[in-house]
């Protein structure tokens, strides 16, 4: 159930979607990586404690005449890449960019979709970013720090794939931008900071941060490369978490946000996002019919620079036989060796109070959309 949420301006729920839509429907690198950059900026007063703590300033200033500031964050996700660029006044409250919060542009396909072409990926950025500095004043722009995060689409192109891209991406912004860019500020996001990101961004926005864990919520995000699960557990549950193989993200983080301590399980789900969990569905069938597909169509489907066999068998689909490849493809049979697993012998978190309240985010929301449309158009 959705509850209406009282704050100091008294907005409904649907409000604050509609004030923070690009927020919410996008894996967007929100609120923490803007603290992050807003931390980078320089020639701004020390920050606050709410500041330190990730919780910024909601209102927006009807002060125009203070001293501004800008920063650029490039969200390069698995279906697309976007560009948000927000602006704020000395005491880092949001300043609106003509009648809307941010300036969000968005494009198609995301950089992975160039695996073999690093430059050309690099271009595809190259629109957003004129966009970007035509609202950033010119003597703003040096000023201005840009950050590029990347998630699961370059997670899965490996270490030297992704590493050429981001170099590409490096240079357009060290040669093709007047804003400040570094290096290190071009990064790809493990799965753990997606997760994190996301439950952040929400629970801020539904003004849960400071409170016990109990009373946050959990949340569910469907990439295009990936899905992340991320809910606070209890101090004990997150004592007797799983250890996992050098290498990989731990299950649980633990964050200092307004004061309160937490203990944020998250894990991301690589391979299982939108567009890449039909790869998995169609890698079970490698060069055969599958039964998931539609009858009479036979074709192929392309994703991370890779093709693969998409044909309907003679008979059509075939909805218990798609239910058995999709079993396999989750690997729901795989060994479980804790308590309680999801799919493919992952951990669950331990459930608790922190997961009572379930969000869905991303393609949820697009595909739920999609179908209120239709029923809206057949009614």
């Amino acid at each position: 159930m959705i509850k209406r949420l009282h704050n100091r301006q008294h907005d409904s729920f649907s409000d604050k979607i509609q004030r923070y839509r690009s927020v919410l429907l996008v894996i967007s690198i929100p609120v923490m990586l803007i603290a992050v950059v807003l931390l980078l900026m320089p020639g701004r007063a020390a920050p606050s404690d709410v500041a330190m703590d990730y919780g910024l300033s909601r209102k927006f200033s009807p002060n125009l005449k203070l001293s501004k500031s800008y920063a650029v964050i490039f969200d390069a996700g698995s279906s697309g890449s976007r560009v948000h660029v927000y602006c704020f006044d000395q005491n880092l409250d949001l300043v609106p960019i003509g009648k809307d919060l941010e300036l969000f542009v968005q494009t198609k396909p995301g950089l992975s979709a160039y695996a073999s072409d690093p430059q050309a990926a690099a271009n595809s950025l190259a629109s957003l970013l004129d966009k970007a500095q035509s609202v950033v004043p010119q003597d703003l722009r040096p000023k201005t720090p840009v950050k590029v995060g990347a998630t699961a689409g370059l997670r899965q192109l490996g270490v030297d794939a992704s590493d050429r891209i981001l170099q590409a991406v490096r240079d357009l912004l060290k040669y093709k931008s007047a804003f400040k860019s570094k290096p290190e500020w071009v990064t790809v996001l493990d799965g753990s900071q997606e997760g994190s990101y996301q439950w952040v961004t929400i629970n801020y926005l539904l003004g849960n941060l400071g409170k016990k864990y109990s009373n946050t919520v959990g949340v569910v995000d469907l990439g295009g490369g990936s899905v992340q699960m991320a809910y606070a557990i209890s101090e004990k549950d997150a004592a007797n978490a799983p250890t996992v193989p050098e290498g990989e993200d731990q299950y649980v983080n633990e964050m200092y946000l307004m004061g309160t301590k937490y203990y944020l399980y998250v894990h991301s789900y690589l391979h299982y996002g939108l567009l890449a969990a039909r790869t998995e569905i169609l890698k079970v069938t490698k060069d055969s019919d599958n039964p998931c597909i539609l009858a009479g169509y036979d074709g192929s489907y392309k994703y991370g620079g890779q093709e693969y066999k998409a044909s309907a068998s003679p008979s059509g689909s075939n909805i218990e036989e798609c239910q058995s490849v999709a079993i396999k493809a989750l690997k729901v049979n795989d060994t479980c060796t804790h308590m309680q697993c999801t799919f493919g012998g992952v951990w669950n978190g331990g459930g608790g109070d922190g997961q009572k309240n379930m969000f869905v985010a991303s393609f949820f929301f697009d595909r739920a959309a999609e179908v209120l449309l239709f029923y809206n158009l057949v009614a």
